[in-house]
């Protein structure tokens, strides 16, 4: 037996329970303990032969020294057992401590555990009086066993929970401790700071008294129960101003949103009264949001004078999604504001219980947080626990004890606290911010509460839960319990109470009145009010970094000049080839180098990587910040990008796109997470936070974007429409059916231009390099904002077709439509249009069959795509010709019915005949067989090309099954 053996306090416990065996049977231990403990001179000496390692011994562990005794001076003979149980015990409470807190407003959760109470260790009332050492907890020195314990429950068992034990940390446990145990949890708050928190509680209580009382069973989704959000938000705020920051982005959903519209951002409640009267029906026709989904911007100024930018997001009805959206714009702020670590700007969460729980976008949230390329310099999380999501109870809703217990991924701490305790909130606010501050992680309150009403003003909640509901019925509000705590403290009077509520219902009052009176003042319109003439849906005026951009429809937007010239094209081949002298590049890379440079000097076309590199490289020399991310898109899933360059002796990464120039725009190419949408939602907000940027998301396969359906289909689509919001995010999607199966073929090209109106997105499926090159550059030198959709390319990376020269990148422009040069249209029997790789395989296909009466238009920009557009390059064609869509998507896939939809059943422009050859309608995108792929492919490109087969374009891929 090792004397000098390092342990931990649990081996010692082992250690001295052997050695009570061995006093009593010296043959009941093991050999080796027998030896150890006959060596010893004195068998009841252990501890010298099994220290404790500094390393596992955090400050505020008890020593048992007897009377007088010192962390360094050694224990008084026999107390030595009892010094470890008591290290136990306490490390218990910060273990365990908050499952016995009085945390639960309903008193559902509080439990008696048994490994908190001193006999569980073998101690008892002839104990209470024995002194040990304690650093922080009872205020140190040598308190007593009984203020040792009255400390530790007070610190984690009274109205506050905390979970911190799960950091691997010791100094952060320790720094949490300090803080903790020094004040057993508990701030000591001036009587203006409870003045200031009872006011902000009436501001909360009085509003959704007038709410209900003025449209009674109207939505408004009420705060009531947990109306200590607004003096938890407005403590936050107040704390974030004193640590400098300018700038706070909230997330939240729609339970309480307008109590904090109100009481937190200053709308103006006239405004949200008129949004429940809804006068102006002609106003929204089609577009808008209901009112507790808006968002807001205001300036606050806190009471040290320090100002603050704080927005509130537009938020749809599905919980969660808007985390990842929040977080992005912060980022494209930070970086924006060379705030790399967050000290200025921060995000607050704001979560409901059944969903921080059960929604998985939580967690994809949660892991973006340390990453490199999302992070933020840390949240702040507040649930607001109402202990009930919709009817379902939490032991429906989840199989963890706290609804925040997916958050113990993070080294964060969890507070969980009573929110009918202001003042304990007030303790875990100031904690929360302060360990934000000191660590720039993420951190969680969990604000038990509870849901006074049904899930809405119409719900009838004891249904499902009359037992929870008769008890709820029974309560006072948190705005009661609190004065009635001031009032028995004398920290304000009842006349003072009582005039700060008057004055609340006075203010709301006279904002109704204005809102009655002035009915036709837009929502939009600035608070001075408009007229009834002016009375219309205004033009939505964008500031800030939006000041100069626009959306709305492209009629009469200027197109871009998104020529580069061939030298400064050339330069930056070179540029993006050449790498340090004591770098060494994979030896199967220098191919791809060799090619640039031959590219560079005009002697090869270029491929569909190089053109996208310099779409990137050009933009970034002109000062456009550049941001990509994906799922290995460093690299890129088909190992055509190489945009970072690891070594290949040393592993040392090296970044072509940020050794341009030294006046270049930041160029940030980033894996991402396995997450969809976590990180599209992400870059969409980002691209919010950044529209003068090319903000970029790759799916690694198109159809894996359908895990992101929500951010695209509830802000992507549709946040111009119902909030005004726009984005310029570029999506790049993989698609073509190759002969790889179901998942990897189609990006549903359908389902966007589903979504596709009102100018709405651009939707794209390109051909050439050209054309991606001067689409990213449109996307960024353009002022007009909108999603662009691309159809990105497989084999198309490398087709020996899909090329392009230095001189269309150079001279060239994006065409929406590119004709068919190759042919004279007065020969021309039959028009095919088609969009993306077929074309290729329709054009070898004619001309092999050295057919030059068949005509292959590409259409590019499938939306927005008007007749404008195809007019005139159709023009030269014969009246009568038949036009065909020629796509290798099933029947009920892909563009054929948008383009049959929107340019007529049966006559293209009124001109031509118009049908389809495709695939038969099918459930799945495609065969998982590849020899089925190739005999389908044949099938359709021969159907395409053959005049006979001209008619029903249903019938004509019949036997393709």
């Amino acid at each position: 037996m090792d004397k000098g053996l390092d342990t931990n306090s649990l081996s010692l416990a082992f250690a001295e329970g052997l050695f009570e065996d061995y006093l009593k049977d010296a043959d009941s231990v093991p050999a080796d303990w027998r030896n150890f403990f006959a060596s010893l001179e004195n068998g009841a000496d252990l501890r010298g032969h099994f220290r404790v390692a500094p390393s596992f011994r955090p400050k505020g562990l008890f020593v048992a020294g007897g009377s007088g005794g010192s962390m360094d001076s050694p224990p008084a003979q026999g107390t030595r057992g009892l010094q470890h149980r008591v290290e136990m015990l306490v490390r218990n409470y910060r273990v365990r401590g908050h499952r016995m807190a009085a945390v639960d407003p309903l008193g559902q959760l509080k439990k008696r555990l048994p490994e908190l109470t001193p006999e569980f260790f073998g101690l008892s009332e002839a104990h209470m009086d024995m002194r040990f050492v304690a650093e922080f907890l009872a205020g140190g020195g040598t308190p007593t066993l009984r203020e040792i314990l009255e400390a530790a429950r007070n610190t984690y068992c009274r109205s506050i929970g905390v979970q911190f034990m799960h950091i691997d940390n010791i100094s952060v446990r320790t720094w949490l401790q300090s803080r903790m145990e020094t004040t057993e949890n508990r701030l000591q708050l001036s009587r203006q700071e409870q003045l200031r928190i009872l006011t902000r509680l009436t501001d909360a209580v009085i509003f959704e008294e007038f709410i209900q009382k003025k449209y009674v069973g109207a939505k408004s989704f009420s705060l009531e129960g947990a109306e200590t959000l607004i003096p938890l938000l407005d403590m936050t705020i107040e704390k974030a101003g004193n640590f400098g920051f300018d700038e706070i982005i909230i997330g939240m959903p729609h339970r309480g949103r307008l109590n904090v519209l109100a009481n937190i951002m200053g709308k103006h409640p006239r405004k949200i009264f008129r949004e429940f009267d809804d006068a102006h029906p002609e106003w929204h026709l089609g577009r808008g949001d209901v009112r507790y989904h808006l968002g807001y911007h205001t300036d606050w100024l806190t009471t040290s004078g320090k100002r603050i930018n704080l927005a509130l997001a537009f938020n749809p009805s599905h919980l969660e999604f808007v985390n990842c959206v929040v977080l992005g714009r912060l980022r494209a702020r930070n970086d924006r504001m060379n705030d790399p670590h967050g000290r200025r700007g921060m995000a607050i969460l704001i979560h409901g219980d059944a969903a921080f729980a059960g929604e998985g976008i939580v967690q994809e949230t949660l892991n973006l947080s340390r990453l490199e390329g999302y992070g933020t310099g840390g949240t702040l999380h507040v649930i607001v626990n109402n202990q009930i999501g919709f009817t379902t109870t939490s032991n429906q809703s989840r199989s963890t004890t706290y609804a925040s217990d997916v958050a113990k991924m993070l080294q964060s701490p969890i507070f969980h606290v009573n929110g009918e305790d202001p003042e304990a909130v007030a303790q875990v606010v100031n904690l929360a911010m302060e360990f934000r501050h000191a660590y720039r992680r993420d951190v969680i309150i969990d604000m038990y509460c509870f849901r006074r009403r049904g899930h809405n003003e119409g719900d009838e909640p004891a249904f499902t839960q009359p037992l929870m509901y008769k008890d709820i019925k029974k309560r006072r509000g948190v705005r009661e319990g609190y004065l009635k705590h001031l009032l028995s403290m004398n920290g304000v009077t009842k006349q003072e109470a009582d005039v700060i509520a008057e004055l609340r219902r006075v203010d709301l009052e006279q904002e109704l009145y204005v809102a009655r009176q002035n009915p036709d003042e837009h929502p939009d319109a600035p608070s001075t009010g408009a007229g009834p003439d002016t009375a219309q849906r205004p033009t939505n005026v964008l500031r800030g970094v939006w000041a100069h951009y626009a959306g709305g429809p492209e009629a009469g937007v200027p197109e871009a000049d998104t020529r580069v010239s061939a030298k400064k094209l050339s330069e930056l081949l070179n540029k993006l080839v050449e790498l340090p002298e004591t770098f060494t590049p994979h030896p199967k890379l220098k191919r791809m180098f060799e090619g640039r440079r031959a590219m560079a000097r005009g002697e090869k076309v270029l491929d569909w990587s190089a053109g996208e590199a310099l779409a990137l490289a050009s933009l970034a020399t002109e000062g456009v910040r550049i941001r990509m991310s994906g799922q290995d898109c460093e690299r890129g899933t088909f190992s055509h990008r190489h945009s970072v360059l690891h070594d290949y002796k040393t592993g040392a990464l090296y970044r072509p796109f940020q050794h341009l120039s030294p006046e270049q725009g930041a160029v940030d190419i980033i894996n991402s997470c396995l997450s969809e949408a976590g990180v599209l939602g992400f870059e969409y907000g980002y691209s919010v936070g950044a529209p003068d940027g090319l903000v970029i998301w790759e799916a690694q396969f198109g159809d894996f974007a359908n895990v992101a359906q929500v951010i695209i289909d509830q802000f992507i689509a549709t946040a111009e429409d119902k909030w005004q919001r726009l984005t310029g995010l570029v999506m790049l999607l993989p698609h073509g059916l190759e002969g790889t199966g179901p998942e990897h073929a189609s990006a549903r090209l359908e389902r966007y231009l589903q979504l596709a109106a009102e100018d709405n997105m651009q939707i794209v499926n390109l051909t050439t390099p050209a054309q991606f090159f001067h689409c990213l550059r449109r996307q960024v030198l353009r002022p007009w904002r909108k999603p662009l959709i691309v159809m990105a390319p497989k084999s198309m990376l490398r087709h020996p077709r899909a090329v392009s020269s230095m001189e269309e990148l150079a001279e060239g422009a994006f065409q929406r439509v590119i004709p068919d040069k190759a042919v004279d249209p007065k020969s021309v029997k039959r028009i095919l249009l088609c969009s993306g790789k077929v074309y290729y395989d329709l054009v070898a296909r004619r001309e092999t069959l050295e057919k030059e009466d068949i005509a292959i238009i590409r259409v590019e920009q499938l939306h927005p795509l008007e007749e404008a557009h195809l007019t005139p390059v159709l023009a030269p064609y014969t009246d009568g010709t038949p036009a065909v869509w020629v796509q290798e998507d099933p029947e009920n896939q892909g563009a054929w019915r948008y383009m049959w939809a929107k340019f007529g059943a049966s006559r293209l422009l009124g001109r031509f005949p118009f049908s389809g050859v495709y695939r038969p309608a099918s459930a799945s995108p495609a065969t998982g067989s590849a020899a089925s792929h190739k005999m389908e492919q044949e099938i359709l490109i021969r159907q395409a090309l053959d005049l006979s087969a001209l008619g029903d374009g249903a019938k004509a891929t019949e036997s393709v099954k």
